[in-house]
């Protein structure tokens, strides 16, 4: 059996404001092991973006803890943080959240930039990489020059620049037509086989769970495997 590269134990949220209380949910358990391909599905509002954001360190949980990589992340600095999602973790969401002055190939360039490579070095994993989401012609093009579909390919290029262990995706693909929609999201799950990196994905939308090899339901603050 693949080893468990991410994993939340007991993770609860809740949100105070005032003497307003708000849980999400309390005591969650999710293990993601290496290669593997994992949708969690549920209606809006019932925490799903928010888990996704504690597994990724983005957000303080109320209790429990997250281990990237053997790594306790809540244990760490922000600094520590910063860099072990750099390393480790690729980054999908339903915006692109692409750089609108650079151009296709320095977005991509970006995640290896900030770990620390320098430019030429960066620039040859972002070329192949932009070749194999097809957009090998259009390296110089700024966001604003490319369709939604291509943008989100440039993304998804860019999050697996740094050759990471897992991605997460939040709606990655909520943002596209159905027939785009499928285009990405079949491309990505064929570059996380052909790489070996995990993912991980939130999703409302039942077909592209289906595609994904496990699936976990968030409802009323349980987690539950989701079959048929």
């Amino acid at each position: 059996m693949s080893e468990v590269i991410l994993r939340g134990r007991k993770l609860s949220k809740t949100y105070r404001e005032g003497d307003l209380i708000t849980p999400v949910f309390e005591g969650l358990d999710v293990e993601v092991r290496a290669g593997e391909s994992l949708a969690i599905v549920g209606a809006s509002g019932t925490g799903k973006s928010t888990l996704l954001h504690l597994l990724a360190g983005l957000d303080q949980p109320t209790s429990g803890h997250v281990q990237l990589m053997g790594e306790d992340v809540y244990s760490r600095s922000e600094a520590d943080k910063g860099r072990l999602r750099n390393r480790h973790l690729g980054f999908i969401y339903q915006f692109h959240h692409l750089l609108p002055e650079f151009t296709a190939v320095e977005n991509v360039m970006l995640p290896l930039l900030i770990a620390g490579m320098d430019v030429k070095q960066a620039r040859q994993p972002a070329l192949d990489l932009l070749g194999q989401v097809g957009l090998g012609h259009r390296l110089k093009h700024k966001p604003g020059e490319l369709s939604g579909g291509e943008r989100q390919r440039v993304a998804v290029a860019r999050a697996l620049v740094n050759r990471p262990a897992c991605i997460l995706a939040d709606e990655p693909t909520g943002n596209l037509d159905e027939t785009t929609a499928d285009s990405v999201f079949d491309l990505l799950i064929d570059l996380k086989d052909r790489l070996g990196v995990a993912l991980v994905i939130v999703t409302h939308d039942n077909h592209l769970a289906a595609k994904c090899g496990r699936t976990l339901e968030l409802h009323q603050g349980s987690l539950q495997a989701k079959t048929g």
